[in-house]
């Protein structure tokens, strides 16, 4: 066990445990004044319900043993056999304990960036019912198949910090939602706090650092790596944003760039601890492009995405996704991409991320129906205008 890759482990699960209330700044404050603080409390919420599904199974069928490629093993339920020394399979510098309070921070998070989705529409007790099965239904399982020996790990595909796991899955999820739920009665409305998104931002950028540059579970090299292409990826899709709006919409606003740098953190996690920073700030600029133009199909198609979570995370994962197996260096991770003359690994992450859609959609979609037909999952419409006041009998602003 190494102490120095046990302290730098447990400081990015702090890191990544701030961006769960950073979403909640930045969700917060692209809504309208009147349904903050239901936003901000479906992130929040988060914390405690997940935290202590993961605690007594979700960790244990998102890791424990192999199950014919689709799940884990009930091993280490209620925390059976996650203790003070290194897994042989996970973080072998580090206690188990530490890998366990790691992954527990990207279980929180992932459903909570689906909620942006369904702005106005869910219900906060269908919405605790949904957090609960979505955890485990989809979240653990894309984490066993990717990251837990399951079936799409062994296809080849790689994801250092959770391109398909979190964001593709939440990004599907939320289109899925989508479709689900239907439109809300006021479509168009513009952000209320604009320096909450820029906090929001700003936590979220700061604790990606953890996110990314901890899933090499030890501090080395390729973290460092990680480190780096955490910043260069978001600064390069945040200038290529600001760029592109300017030219399209005609002002260079602030909300844009901001949009920018998350879309380029999004991209660059699947890919962080895997390829050289040029390449990184060549996957956040064809990430920005990619979904700031699915933002304006989302648009066109009239899908009403409140927050574009799956033109944010969904393409902006998917990207990702699919240029690490283009630009995978060996020096930097282990693998050799498309661009080392390995099209096997562009291939393999090919099929990962197809498979990553389709599961996250599908399984969605039809967990949200099966809810629909068992409880009421929607909010009255007349009732959306003061969503806070009536389902938490509070308002952000008396």
């Amino acid at each position: 066990m190494n102490s120095g890759s046990t302290a730098f482990v447990l400081l990015s699960s702090g890191l990544v445990a701030i961006m769960t209330p950073g979403l909640a700044f930045f969700y917060g404050g692209l809504v309208k004044r009147n349904n903050v603080l239901t936003v901000m409390m479906q992130s929040m919420i988060a914390m405690g319900i997940v935290s202590v599904l993961w605690s007594l199974l979700t960790f244990s069928l998102a890791f424990g043993s192999d199950v014919n490629g689709i799940i884990g093993s009930l091993e280490f339920a209620f925390m059976h056999g996650v203790g003070l020394t290194p897994s042989t399979v996970y973080g072998p510098e580090v206690p188990f304990l530490a890998f366990f309070v790691f992954q527990m921070m990207f279980a929180v998070i992932t459903p909570a960036l689906i909620t942006g989705a369904f702005v106005d529409r869910m219900n906060f007790k269908a919405y605790l019912v949904f957090l609960i099965l979505w955890s485990i239904v989809v979240y653990a399982v894309l984490a066993h198949w990717v990251w837990g020996g399951g079936f799409i790990a062994k296809l080849g595909a790689i994801d250092f910090a959770g391109g398909t796991v979190v964001h593709i899955s939440a990004g599907m999820a939320a289109l899925a939602s989508v479709f689900v739920f239907g439109k809300r009665q006021q479509t168009s409305v513009r952000p209320h706090n604009i320096p909450f998104v820029a906090l929001g931002t700003a936590l979220l950028w700061f604790g990606w650092y953890g996110f990314n540059a901890g899933s090499a579970l030890a501090a080395n090299g390729q973290a460092a790596a990680a480190f780096v292409n955490t910043q260069v990826a978001p600064a390069a899709a945040m200038i290529a944003w600001l760029f592109l709006a300017w030219i399209v919409d005609g002002k260079p606003s602030v909300v844009g760039p901001l949009v920018g740098a998350v879309v380029g953190l999004v991209a660059v996690t699947p890919a962080a601890g895997y390829v050289e920073p040029i390449g990184a700030m060549i996957i956040g600029v064809v990430a920005a492009v990619a979904c700031f133009f699915a933002m304006k199909f989302r648009a066109a198609m009239k899908w009403d995405d409140a927050l574009d979570v799956w033109g944010c995370h969904g393409i902006g994962g998917i990207v990702g996704s699919i240029l690490t197996g283009v630009f995978a260096a060996k020096e930097v991770g282990g693998f050799s991409g498309l661009l080392e003359g390995n099209p096997a690994q562009f291939i393999s992450n090919l099929e990962g991320t197809a498979i990553s859609v389709v599961y996250a959609f599908v399984a969605t979609y039809v967990l949200l129906l099966i809810m629909k037909a068992c409880m009421k999952i929607t909010v009255d419409p007349h009732d959306q205008q003061m969503i806070d006041k009536v389902l938490h009998g509070e308002e952000a602003y008396e």
